[in-house]
């Protein structure tokens, strides 16, 4: 590949099974065996006339545009639980309101199309909204291999052969969270690929990667049971899962959890969160106007969180909170050294009533009552 009219060589390689990288160029062949061509970050410089071929044998010349949009070089990152639907949208100006909508997939050795008008695959789906100028992209059913990073674009109709990406989106999955009392045991099921059902499995917790690596549990291919103390880790090949069982659960086990299998050079992992529901909980009743404190326990610094939900498990999604109270009666101050935080809230009134969960991974239920009619026995 080579910069006209200077003959500025690009890519310059003899292999075409494999992606050929150079700074912001790719070149690959892709699964439909078309050569490819990926330019990352345009700029003005990067206009003007290529040569893409095999010397002495064939090339073909392209003409690059490139033109100032503001709804370029967006990235998203999108959190999904195995399982449920991904969802993400795309905007695009008013110029590709009629050109083919697409979404592409990048991968370890290509980049392959997801969808387009006339390739579809099952399971996704994209609707065109037109009078705001945005289409909006599902997945349903996301399985651990959906994860990755995905380009939102418009197969430019006037350049047949080309994409212009709108937006970048980063899918990650993750399972759904665990939760469990206070010496009651758990189970973290790790689904995987059945392609890598000899390879070795791991459960790691807080941080798994290949060079920062400390598995609590780990299986080796020809062993597919391992047990430690509270801990055992065992591989159903058949089912293709394997599962982390822990036993008499302490505010210790709580916290983020990741099933690795481990490749050649790398690991390929999806992660949970254990959350450790405390055996005591806080039953508070007040009246309209009061104030209140409620102590919690925490981990670290990341992990405070104080929820109102039904259930604990709607209150974790990444070791964020998704229902995080905001209001200015609401504050929290925090005592590091303890191990603690307190939430402070003041002026009570009727609908703050409810169960909150207090605390991330090490979580407490509280719940609270707030009364109405304090000033009339006051008077009494």
């Amino acid at each position: 590949m080579a910069k006209l009219p200077e003959w500025r060589t690009i890519i310059n390689d003899k292999k075409h099974n494999e992606w050929i990288n150079d700074g912001k160029f790719t070149l690959f062949q892709n699964k439909e065996g078309n050569l490819m061509i990926y330019i990352r970050d345009l700029n003005d410089r990067d206009a003007g006339e290529y040569w893409i071929g095999v010397l002495y044998k064939w090339g073909i010349d392209m003409t690059l545009h490139v033109e100032n949009d503001l709804y370029g070089k967006v990235t998203k990152g999108v959190m999904v639980n195995i399982g449920e639907t991904a969802n993400f949208s795309c905007e695009y100006t008013q110029n590709h309101i009629n050109d083919v909508k697409i979404i592409l997939k990048e991968g370890k050795d290509s980049i392959e199309t997801i969808y387009s008008r006339w390739k579809t695959k099952e399971r996704y789906s994209i609707s065109d909204d037109k009078q705001k100028n945005v289409f909006h992209m599902k997945i349903f059913a996301v399985t651990p291999d959906d994860g990755g990073v995905y380009l939102c674009g418009v197969w430019i109709n006037r350049h047949p052969y080309s994409y212009y990406i709108i937006t970048t989106v980063d899918l990650h999955v993750s399972m759904p969270p665990v939760v469990r009392r206070e010496g009651e045991s758990a189970e973290i099921f790790c689904p995987y690929d059945s392609i890598y059902k000899s390879k070795p499995k791991s459960l790691c917790k807080g941080k798994c990667s290949t060079r920062d690596r400390n598995p609590l549990s780990e299986t080796v291919r020809e062993e597919k049971e391992t047990k430690t103390d509270r801990l055992t880790l065992k591989d159903d090949v058949t089912a293709s899962v394997f599962t982390g069982s822990i036993t008499a659960l302490t505010a210790e086990d709580a916290g983020k959890y990741w099933c690795a299998v481990t490749l050649e050079t790398e690991l390929n992992y999806l992660h949970t969160h254990l959350m450790v529901i405390m055996n005591e909980e806080l039953n508070l009743t007040k009246y309209e106007g009061d104030d209140v404190s409620i102590q919690c326990k925490h981990q670290d610094e990341d992990q405070k969180s104080f929820c109102k939900a039904h259930e604990a498990s709607m209150c974790v999604k990444d070791g964020v909170s998704l229902e995080t109270i905001r209001d200015d009666r609401f504050s929290f101050s925090d005592e590091a050294s303890a191990g603690v935080f307190t939430v402070n809230i003041t002026d009570l009134r009727e609908e703050d009533s409810g169960i909150y969960w207090c605390g991330a991974h090490i979580t407490t239920k509280v719940s609270l009552t707030v009364k109405t009619g304090k000033k009339i026995l006051d008077k009494m």
